[in-house]
């Protein structure tokens, strides 16, 4: 049973396509960005709106659009090694033109997140927003943020993933303590807003 809180963040489970690829994108992250990026962690494109830096990525908040999980990120250091990270640790500089950050933004991926507290199968089809979306570790490099099982969001609002299925491991049922499901996201930069179903 999912009896344990162990987050991992998004996890992409699958896609129709039976692709599940992350974007490269260089220069993804800005050199010296302040913040940790986690592996799994809900990003968004940085906008003048949201403080970001246009062009490159930065954590997701726990309200708003959510463009997809991060997957990795590679850079020169400014010693000259090369550099590969599952997460990008908070302050790195690195050599201008080296940085290669990886992610995942298909609005079709269908991602595995646990949940902070337990979901029924009558949860299918509702939008829930994310909880503890910074959270995680630097020793693994992998994000705790969780599906806040408290966060459902009615008819008429606008949650940031929408429930799609359980995830398939053995040891997970509907109504366990923290529940694994499988979610797709419904607030993203590049395809707008789709509002919870009736």
């Amino acid at each position: 049973m999912s009896a344990t809180l162990a987050p991992f963040g998004l996890r992409p489970a699958f896609h129709p396509s039976g692709l599940d690829r992350a974007q490269a994108l260089a220069n993804g992250i800005v050199s010296g960005y302040s913040s940790n990026i986690l592996k799994g962690q809900p990003i968004v494109y940085g906008t003048t709106a949201n403080g970001g830096t246009l062009g490159t990525i930065q954590p997701a908040l726990a309200t708003g659009t959510v463009t997809g999980a991060f997957a990795g990120v590679e850079w020169t250091d400014t010693t000259g090694r090369r550099r590969v990270s599952n997460y990008w640790p908070a302050s790195t500089a690195y050599q201008t033109g080296s940085c290669v950050a990886y992610f995942y933004n298909d609005i079709n991926i269908v991602y595995e997140i646990q949940a902070d507290g337990s979901m029924a199968q009558t949860t299918i089809g509702n939008e829930y927003l994310f909880t503890n979306i910074t959270a995680g570790s630097t020793t693994t490099g992998l994000s705790q943020a969780t599906l806040g099982s408290g966060t459902a969001v009615g008819n008429s609002g606008q949650g940031q993933m929408r429930v799609v299925d359980i995830g398939q491991g053995v040891d997970n049922n509907w109504g366990d303590a923290y529940t694994i499901v499988r979610v797709v996201l419904t607030n993203t930069q590049f395809f707008g807003a789709f509002t919870a179903i009736a």
